[in-house]
């Protein structure tokens, strides 16, 4: 009797489709979009857009490595945001702003910018050696950020029972 099955080859066929015919899965979004983006390529970009901004008033903070690392190497008791390095003979000055620690601080993308820009500028005015009491950047891109008022409900106010 023949067979009109014909044998097996020893060795897998490649996989072109799923098991269930609808072809492979491609990325659940192209590279442009922000969700790929990883919360370290997030976070390094708002540490590069704080310098950018900071540059545009001290040209001299170009000569100065900006590090994002994501935890400190110290077991002390409280956990520093950054750290700034002077220059030394074969190293240009250094500041180091941890990820982990600033991310752990703020609860949306709005707060960690924020936090990351304060924490960028307390790094630079030590290298710096400024003093608090002179402005290294202003808050806001126009000037100071301003905080709404509260303003008095209007709404409808419940029945006050007599």
């Amino acid at each position: 009797m023949d067979s009109s099955v014909p044998p097996r080859p020893s060795e897998p066929r490649p996989r072109r489709r799923d098991r269930h015919g609808r072809g492979m899965r491609g990325p659940v979004a192209p590279p442009q979009v922000p969700l790929s983006a990883s919360r370290a390529d997030s976070f390094r970009d708002l540490v590069q857009d704080s310098v950018e901004r900071l540059e545009r008033r001290w040209p001299q903070l170009a000569e100065v490595d900006f590090v994002v690392l994501d935890v400190p190497g110290t077991s002390e008791e409280t956990v520093p945001l950054g750290s700034a390095l002077s220059a030394e003979k074969e190293r240009p000055a250094q500041i180091v702003i941890y990820r982990r620690p600033v991310e752990i601080r703020t609860k949306n993308r709005d707060e960690r910018a924020l936090l990351v820009h304060e924490v960028v500028v307390e790094q630079v005015a030590e290298l710096l050696d400024h003093h608090s009491s002179t402005p290294l950047s202003r808050p806001g891109p126009t000037g100071p950020v301003r905080r709404p008022v509260p303003r008095p409900f209007r709404g409808r106010r419940a029945a006050s029972a007599p």
